[in-house]
């Protein structure tokens, strides 16, 4: 374990800045293992954290969601979505690790190290989800769900102030009225390694082919498609 021995002793700056203890070390210390650089160090680790990762994903999205549905009764089923998809993406969740200074203390191997910050948004958002998980096995759902609150409230209410529009369902309404039909999306161009990859998606009316978009998920790249689309519509003479 001596890849982690010197990460080990950084572990209560670590617990400073989060405002939280843990019992396990380990447990914190696998939080910030990229897989980078579990391959790099093989013969002394177990795992990286991207089992975390997908335990954190899980965990966030029921934050956000018991939040929405609690504070916001009027919302129906696709705007709650809408705004959930924001508030968990990898943006934003690298917003959260950036916010809490955390990004220094990454273990990445050399090569990762030297992308020039490529995908960087995409191994912070992992490093958070796998922070969550991480906390929720060492301390439960409740310890999780204060940390977050604690760090993040702010965040999330400023942006339902002002939430960024939802150009598909805009899109889809626009369609439904005009054209009695829903738009369809398909995807044209799948780009970069399963851990960066970049979206590049048409939005359809019928065989239409009306807007494009991309992003580092379908859904953002859909939304970007969406915006396009109905923003070309709405120019035309008669739109």
């Amino acid at each position: 374990m001596k890849a982690l021995e010197k990460f080990i002793d950084k572990c209560p700056d670590i617990e400073s800045l989060l405002g939280y203890t843990f019992k396990d070390k380990n447990l914190l210390a696998l939080a910030f293992v990229h897989r980078s650089f579990y391959n790099e160090h093989r013969q002394q680790l177990r795992e990286h954290n991207e089992r975390l990762e997908f335990l954190g994903d899980s965990i966030l999205g029921f934050i956000v969601s018991e939040y929405l549905y609690s504070h916001l009764p009027l919302e129906n089923e696709g705007q709650l979505s809408h705004l959930k998809a924001h508030l968990v993406e990898a943006t934003m969740c690298a917003s959260y690790v950036q916010k809490l200074s955390l990004g220094p203390f990454l273990l990445l191997g050399k090569g990762e190290k030297m992308n020039d910050g490529r995908g960087r948004d995409t191994i912070l958002a992992d490093l958070f989800e796998a922070l969550l998980a991480a906390m929720y096995l060492d301390g439960g759902f409740q310890e999780v769900k204060e940390f977050f609150w604690l760090h993040f409230h702010d965040d999330v209410q400023n942006y339902l102030k002002d939430p960024l529009r939802n150009w598909k369902a805009e899109f889809q309404d626009y369609c439904q009225k005009k054209y009695q039909r829903p738009p369809s999306y398909k995807v044209i161009k799948e780009l970069g390694p399963d851990h960066n990859k970049t979206f590049e998606i048409v939005a359809c009316i019928g065989d239409m082919e009306i807007g494009m978009g991309s992003g580092s998920s379908k859904k953002e790249a859909e939304q970007s498609a969406a915006k396009e689309a109905l923003e070309k519509l709405k120019m035309e003479p008669h739109g």
